[in-house]
């Protein structure tokens, strides 16, 4: 699961909150949207919450998503001082840190499953694909970057995904089918707050977009072989 922080959520499906819109048609919007997923590039806020340090942190960056079938790849740009790239490409996870010329690639394995799940959470993902892995109600409404949206609580279903995530929340809007932010509750209190905005799900990009490239002489590290 430690890659899944390096890179950086119908039966079961319960509840209404009072004046909401009902799951169902949530869920609807949701499925139409992943009928015709194929590509989405985005930029967003990525908020984290550490509650032993009671510390807020947040970065920038941009993200690149194609999906062909059960197929995913994606790249993304983290600016800033801490400024670093990262991609998903077959099995492998990759990190790649500018100012050290450094590439951590990190072997997915049986997490890639995983991994995809996080990637496509709401965006591909259609309403039986969240039952299945998640005990899906409505938490509200609220009102996000000026939109209207309802307020989807997620609870993983998985044993070994409750081990590092409590709850998902995903905040779709009332005229798309797609979330306009995510949260993931983790144990301990900690938080990942995600906004997204300039969200396009048919850009109609080249495959090369998607991937991410490293210029020459960047040295690759492996710290899974390392212990990490």
């Amino acid at each position: 699961m430690r890659v899944i922080g390096a890179l950086l959520g119908l039966t079961g499906l319960l509840g209404v909150a009072l004046g909401a819109e009902p799951l169902d048609k949530v869920l609807l919007r949701m499925d139409l949207e992943a009928r015709g997923f194929g590509q989405m590039t985005a930029k967003f806020r990525n908020t984290t919450y550490t509650q032993v340090l009671d510390d807020l942190s947040a970065e920038v960056g941009s993200l690149w998503l194609k999906r062909s079938g059960s197929k995913i790849e994606m790249r993304g740009e983290i600016t800033g001082e801490d400024a670093r790239a990262f991609g998903l490409r077959g099995s492998e996870g990759q990190v790649y840190y500018p100012k050290l010329k450094t590439v951590q690639i990190y072997d997915l394995g049986e997490e890639r499953s995983l991994v995809d799940q996080f990637l496509l959470l709401g965006f591909g993902s259609s309403g039986k694909e969240l039952a299945q892995n998640y005990t899906v109600k409505v938490g509200g409404e609220d009102s996000v970057g000026g939109r209207k949206t309802t307020r989807l609580e997620l609870v993983p279903k998985a044993k070994k995904m409750q081990e590092q995530i409590v709850r998902i929340d995903l905040w779709i809007p009332l005229d798309a089918g797609y979330p306009v932010q995510q949260k993931f509750l983790k144990p301990g209190g900690n938080y990942n707050l995600v906004l997204y905005w300039d969200v396009n799900v048919k850009p109609g990009l080249p495959d090369s977009e998607f991937r991410l490239v490293l210029p020459p002489g960047t040295k690759p590290e492996r710290p899974q072989k390392q212990g990490g």
